[in-house]
């Protein structure tokens, strides 16, 4: 068994988990200017206190889970800025501690103990650190050895700093989410793995979401599986392709309903005629549980505010 099996115990109980939302929606609304390649992680750097502060906040929105500020944090994405590897990973490091002190934090303020509250650690895709929009399209090619080579220092890190889970996020290719199994597998760690999508029934490097339902079921150490950073109405036809296929919790944490260019990295309301769906992540709980969504939560664009609304819903 992992070294932890604090989110699973608590899905094989059959708690739902609420998700926290968008870190760097949150950063940027304290005064960060976040358009830079490191993107949310830069704030490690600069301000990490707000990195605590913002955590603190989605737990005080009902949060049951914090993912942590290293989704774009590697020794490739900090050496421009002068970092040697040792200095980089001992910043993912902290992104973990932020978000453990904040659950501490909140818990000294409120009954109950940390039993229910999670600290997951962010594991972005290669092309994050790309930082050209490369996770919502999968078309980089690595060599498996090459995906480990890169993912390998950051999961160590996570891991050293005692997350309870790895989240293995936004992920585009099927090659890589193979590799990052194997990372799983070699740390002995907990993991959700979450995609993005093409469509309602293909990852965005068009394998079928039923073939990485597969390859994640055959890992016992994967938690859940499902979608991230994904257009509304793209959940449930996701949801339902991914439960024809595996019997794991299914993990959905949606945007905020507007609509991202990679291009030109800016954010728009959807354009009229847009698939029919729902209109907040509180509009789509009843029907994400219903297929079998037992953690949910927001991507980009989502606040506490959007959270408190989501934890409504599911009481």
């Amino acid at each position: 068994m992992p070294r932890t099996t604090r989110l699973s115990g608590l899905l094989d109980a059959g708690g739902d988990l609420v998700v926290d939302g968008a870190l760097a929606t949150e950063l940027e609304a304290h005064g960060c200017d976040l358009e830079d390649p490191l993107w949310s992680a830069k704030v490690l750097l600069e301000r990490p206190e707000l990195i605590q502060r913002v955590h603190r906040d989605y737990f005080a929105a009902g949060a049951h889970v914090a993912i942590t500020a290293s989704y774009q944090a590697t020794p490739q994405g900090f050496a421009p800025r002068g970092l040697d590897a040792e200095q980089a990973l001992a910043l993912v490091g902290s992104s973990a501690r932020l978000a453990d002190a904040a659950r501490q934090d909140y818990l000294q303020e409120h009954d109950g103990g940390a039993a229910h509250l999670i600290v997951a650690g962010s594991v972005g895709p290669y092309g994050a650190f790309l930082a050209d929009g490369s996770e919502y399209r999968g078309n980089y090619r690595l060599t498996r050895a090459e995906f480990v080579a890169f993912h390998r220092p950051r999961i160590e890190a996570l891991v050293s700093a005692g997350v309870d889970a790895l989240a293995c996020e936004t992920l585009p290719s099927a090659a890589e989410a193979d590799a990052l199994l194997s990372l799983v597998a070699e740390y002995d760690v907990e993991a959700w793995f979450s995609f993005t999508l093409r469509d309602g029934g293909h990852i965005s490097d068009g394998t079928p979401l039923a073939e990485v339902a597969a390859l994640c079921a055959a890992e016992p150490r994967v938690a859940a599986i499902g979608v991230n950073c994904v257009p509304l109405e793209l959940v449930s036809p996701a949801l339902t392709a991914l439960r024809a296929a595996t019997d794991l919790p299914l993990i959905a944490y949606p945007n905020s309903g507007e609509e991202y260019d990679p291009g030109t990295k800016t954010w728009a309301p959807a354009a009229a005629g847009s698939a029919p769906g729902p209109r907040t992540l509180a509009d789509g709980v009843a029907e994400w549980r219903s297929l079998g969504a037992r953690m949910i939560g927001g991507c980009c664009r989502t606040t506490p505010g959007d959270i408190a609304a989501l934890v409504t819903a599911v009481k």
